[in-house]
C-alpha cells in the first residue's frame, strides 16, 4: 500500500507487455523525455534514465542498445555509442555527460516512472 504522497509523484507511463523486453520506449513526463527500459534477465525490471543524449545533441538513448559492462546495466547511445548507465545516467565515457535517471517500477501491469 502506497501512502497518497508518494503517488503525487509517479506517472503510469504504459504497460510492461508494450515494452519489448531488452529495450526502450520514450515517455513525456513533465515535459520531458524520458527513456524507458524493460530489462528480461532473472527478473523483470524497469529503468528510466532521460533521453536526450548530451554527446550527439540528439533525444535518441531510448533507440539504443541494452546490455551489460561488468556488472553495470546499460544503453549504448545509437549515434556514437557512449555507454549509459541505467541506474545512475551516468555517462561511463564521459562522466560530465550524464543524464538523469529516475525510480522506476512495474505495479499491476503498468511502468510507473516518478519524476
Amino acid at each position: 500500500m502506497h501512502r497518497d504522497i508518494e503517488l503525487t509523484n509517479w506517472t503510469a507511463v504504459c504497460s510492461l507487455d508494450e515494452i519489448v523486453p531488452n529495450t526502450g520506449v520514450c515517455a513525456l513526463l513533465n515535459g520531458e523525455q524520458v527513456a524507458v527500459f524493460h530489462v528480461a534477465d532473472a527478473e523483470e525490471r524497469v529503468f528510466a534514465i532521460g533521453n536526450y543524449d548530451p554527446n550527439s545533441g540528439v533525444s535518441v538513448l531510448s533507440r539504443g542498445l541494452v546490455g551489460s559492462l561488468g556488472e553495470r546495466i546499460v544503453v549504448a547511445s545509437p549515434i556514437y555509442k557512449q555507454h549509459f548507465d541505467l541506474f545512475t545516467g551516468e555517462c561511463l565515457e564521459a562522466p560530465e555527460h550524464s543524464v538523469p535517471s529516475y525510480r522506476a517500477r512495474v505495479e499491476d501491469g503498468k511502468v510507473w516512472v516518478c519524476a
